[in-house]
């Protein structure tokens, strides 16, 4: 993850004009700060989603990260939805799990105590896209989460660096950092975390506890 690599796209639409980078260490595409759309017109884009916490087809949305998280919830256990955006559905859905949640939300819930504390399950959804600077997030992330803590990711896995262009993902404004399984697996390795790709679109990572011979993910 760094600020050099190869451009390998650029999108001219009546939307926006942007440039995508390649990085050569982690293959993370990511657009440059200088093409980064303003704080309000992020804020905008959010807000016209519906993320509803009632609403069931949002819930079933979020459903793809929670069934594969949910098998390892423990009661009383702690989480934190990290960047819950104006409808924190997830929170709910793991409150409803007898878990103890907090939210954090640079915009909509913006209690920086949130981020000083570990949790045993952090969730990440739809939010790594919009990361500006991923480095700092997933080493934030890594800081929050308890050693055998597990961490959910669900965004848009590009599969194929040919297909870019003509990725759907990319067409959104918000959207400024891509990953691959390559880019995960990086991730991964830097930290120490496990990493599995359940399904689609859908990654955990579990922190490991130095000197435990914990049963991986596959094998559970």
């Amino acid at each position: 993850m760094t600020a050099e690599g190869q451009p390998i796209h650029f999108q001219r639409d009546k939307v926006v004009n942007r440039e995508f980078i390649l990085c050569g260490t982690c293959y993370l595409v990511f657009v440059p700060p200088k093409y980064h759309i303003t704080t309000q017109e992020q804020i905008d884009r959010y807000l016209s989603h519906n993320n509803d916490p009632s609403d069931p087809r949002y819930r079933t949305f979020l459903s793809r990260l929670f069934d594969e998280m949910c098998p390892y919830f423990v009661p009383d256990a702690t989480a934190l939805d990290y960047g819950c955006g104006p409808g924190p559905a997830l929170s709910v859905m793991m409150s409803e799990a007898n878990l103890v949640v907090s939210t954090y939300d640079p915009y909509f819930a913006p209690d920086e105590s949130s981020l000083n504390k570990q949790y045993d399950f952090i969730t990440c959804t739809e939010t790594a896209e919009h990361f500006a600077y991923p480095k700092n997030d997933f080493a934030a992330l890594d800081a929050m989460l308890k050693p055998g803590g597990l961490l959910g990711v669900m965004t848009g896995i590009l599969k194929n660096l040919e297909d870019f262009s003509g990725w759907y993902y990319h067409r959104d404004p918000t959207h400024i950092s891509f990953y691959n399984k390559h880019t995960m697996s990086w991730i991964a390795n830097r930290y120490g975390w496990e990493v599995v790709f359940p399904r689609d679109n859908v990654v955990l990572f579990r922190k490991r506890v130095v000197g435990n011979n914990e049963m991986p993910f596959e094998e559970r």
